[in-house]
């Protein structure tokens, strides 16, 4: 996979768990060009680990002369988020890739409704760049746990206006989804990003009200989940590996020198998926793109969030 050199010119604390950080290009020419919700998969070198992990892009598309992130350092971190709070600082040097969005705009969409929880914020800031620049319709309602966890509030008000809606949680503020999903146009289209309950939520109210299923659009980048080793056959490369507990299978292949498809690592976009063509156990499927008809078939896997629990497990790769 072709990837970007890229050096950090600035970091800032922005609430307590995040930090935003600004990357140039390593030789000083323009980034590529992306547009608003999409994601780079930043890869780091971590104790002779590589971890790669998926942050979506937050500037305005219009300027490619930096890319800019933001990182919520996670409770249970395997390594990565505590990695860049920690240790990253200005001027260190790594690889990114090339720009994917896995969660753009409809351009043909009538009223856009943005719905973010938390560090979800991150990949509306620049689709509200593209919003803005081509005069569309939209509504950004941005909920938080307490003032202090709120990032970029200020910027936001000042950049959407009357357009703004946010609710502290710890104010005994909330989204009333009811109210929100129930009373817009046709045409329009939500968007959401977030945890997993207001994704949930989300996705289950818009389809109660009779949304169109191409109307409602969410993203959720899942960490792969901490669990038992266990030992898998990778039958084209006549490979058997161990997968670490805080490894992912897909983590364990590549640090095989196996080479395996992916863009999100997320459990999102379907692209790391591969063919199981043996098992004696179960296996634990984590993503967020395989039917449930699919899951318990037991054929397919997304190996950047899902394990298994078995003896036996000989992958297609």
């Amino acid at each position: 996979m072709n990837m970007i050199n890229i050096k950090v010119a600035a970091i800032e604390q922005v609430t307590p768990l995040v930090k935003h950080f600004t990357f140039v290009n390593k030789d000083g020419t323009a980034l590529p060009a992306f547009s608003g919700g999409s994601h780079v998969v930043v890869s780091l070198d971590i104790n002779g680990r590589v971890h790669r992990n998926p942050y979506s892009l937050m500037g305005s598309p219009e300027d490619t002369s930096a890319y800019h992130i933001s990182v919520r350092k996670q409770e249970k971190s395997r390594g990565g988020s505590e990695y860049m709070h920690e240790n990253v600082a200005v001027g260190m040097q790594f690889k990114i890739t090339y720009p994917v969005n896995l969660f753009s705009l409809a351009k043909k969409g009538r009223k856009h409704i943005l719905i973010a929880g938390g560090i979800g914020i991150t990949p509306f800031m620049s689709q509200i760049a593209d919003l803005k620049r081509t005069g569309a319709d939209y509504e950004l309602h941005y909920a938080f746990r307490s003032p202090e966890h709120g990032a970029f509030v200020s910027e936001l008000e000042q950049g959407c206006g009357t357009k703004f809606h946010c609710y502290t949680d710890s104010n005994g503020e909330r989204l009333n989804l009811d109210e929100l999903l129930s009373q817009q146009p046709l045409g329009t289209h939500v968007y959401v990003c977030g945890p997993n309950s207001m994704v949930v939520a989300v996705l289950e109210k818009a389809r109660n009200f009779g949304w169109p299923e191409n109307h409602i659009h969410s993203e959720q980048f899942l960490a792969p989940p901490i669990g038992e080793p266990f030992k898998m056959q990778l039958a084209r490369s006549n490979k058997e590996i161990l997968v670490p507990a805080e490894m992912s299978m897909l983590e364990a292949i590549e640090a095989a020198g196996v080479e395996a498809d992916f863009l999100c690592r997320g459990g999102v976009c379907g692209r790391c998926e591969l063919q199981v063509l043996e098992t004696d156990g179960a296996l634990m499927h984590n993503d967020h793109f395989l039917t449930d008809a699919e899951k318990a078939s037991c054929k397919k896997i997304m190996p950047c969030v899902s394990r298994a629990k078995c003896e036996r497990l000989v992958l297609d790769i």
